[in-house]
């Protein structure tokens, strides 16, 4: 059971998607403050239960993991200051240490839970595939599992209309070998995130995330 009002992080932001400007959030930096505390010590909360089976995190501190509100302007059209949710990525060494780790959004009607190549570098995808394709069954024993399918469905991501090249089309896993981006992603209600069981809720969906982040992990260096 979880003690942080996570209620209060939604309606922050839910303001904040209203008035993203900067006074407007001068104003309210002390709202800000508030729900950042909150996030922060739900996450190391989550942390804590997480180092029961994820080697490398114990000891590690949510401001480790948790991304700036505020965002990078220099390359975007879109000018407004803050983003509109809080995020974390829990992973061995922190959130910048280039390890696949546990992804959280919390974002009002859209929080999500997720892990895996997101914005996938042509080599991370070369070496994934290569593993696909010289072990089929290995893939197939993590995303056909019962648990992995009730938690997130199947594997998400872009893809390919064709099999990528060199590839044949007709090879068992030639559906995954297709994606060009390899992430699983929970979403979870509101009324899920404000419920005193969220926290068992999302480490629980951590543990049905984990043999797959282990194989990312083995396959690509």
């Amino acid at each position: 059971m979880s003690s942080f009002d996570l209620r209060v992080v939604l309606d922050f932001l839910s303001d904040l998607a209203l008035n993203n400007d900067r006074p407007w959030f001068a104003e309210h930096k002390a709202d800000y403050e508030e729900a950042r505390l909150i996030f922060e010590g739900f996450v190391d909360e989550v942390i804590r239960r997480l180092s029961a089976f994820q080697d490398g995190i114990a000891g590690l501190k949510a401001k480790e993991c948790i991304m700036r509100i505020y965002r990078d302007l220099r390359f975007s059209k879109d000018k407004t200051p803050y983003n509109t949710w809080m995020t974390s990525v829990i992973a061995p060494g922190g959130r910048k240490s280039g390890r696949f780790g546990y992804g959280l959004r919390l974002t009002p009607e859209d929080t999500m839970a997720g892990g895996g190549l997101w914005e996938a570098k042509s080599e991370q995808m070369a070496a994934f595939r290569r593993a696909v394709e010289r072990d089929p069954q290995a893939i197939f024993a993590l995303t056909r599992s019962p648990e992995f399918l009730r938690t997130f469905g199947g594997l998400k991501g872009e893809k390919l209309t064709k099999a990528p090249q060199g590839y044949a089309s007709d090879h068992p896993a030639i559906e995954i070998l297709k994606l060009k981006q390899v992430h699983v992603v929970r979403s979870f209600s509101d009324e899920a995130v404000c419920a005193p069981d969220f926290a068992d809720s999302l480490v629980e969906t951590f543990r049905a995330m984990k043999p797959f982040l282990d194989f990312l992990g083995r396959v690509i260096s």
